[in-house]
């Protein structure tokens, strides 16, 4: 799907001042000079100087064309079922994750899609499993990410 730069542009603006007035009610950090809000700011800064340069660029090309173009892949039903299903799984995971855990839901999440994508199913759990624990060592042992255990918290190593 193609949006014309001014939705886009005006939707990062959006966010963009969503973030900042968020970083607002981060705590300062006592004896230093930069604290939590900076780095979110400063993105979120340049993101607000994107989204006006899309704006702007948008505003000049508002008559080229319609302002939204459907994708090709949008007349597919089974490309839209993918999307649809990875929407699906991310906003599951999102409400469960706690509950179940980074792994329980990780695996969930990547067999239905693998599924979905035809990848034989004697694969399918072994794969999901495996991107699954490694995705969660990265974060969880070299990145120090607290992610949640769930229903593993009392086999956690």
């Amino acid at each position: 799907m193609k949006l014309n730069d001014v939705l886009v542009g005006a939707l990062l603006l959006v966010l963009a001042l969503a973030i900042l007035l968020h970083i607002r009610t981060f705590p300062n950090i006592p004896g230093q000079n930069i604290g939590p809000a900076a780095f979110p700011g400063l993105l979120a800064t340049l993101l607000a100087g994107c989204a006006v340069a899309l704006l702007a660029r948008g505003w000049r090309a508002r008559h080229a064309g319609p302002w939204i173009v459907r994708a090709p892949w949008t007349r597919s039903p089974p490309q839209v079922i993918h999307v649809a299903l990875t929407i699906a799984g991310l906003a599951f995971c999102a409400g469960f994750f706690e509950q179940l855990g980074f792994i329980v839901c990780g695996v969930l999440l990547l067999g239905v899609l693998l599924a979905s994508l035809g990848v034989r199913l004697a694969v399918v759990l072994p794969l999901a499993l495996g991107i699954a624990l490694v995705i969660h060592t990265l974060f969880y042992k070299l990145l120090r990410v607290p992610l949640p255990w769930g229903l593993l918290e009392r086999v956690a190593w």
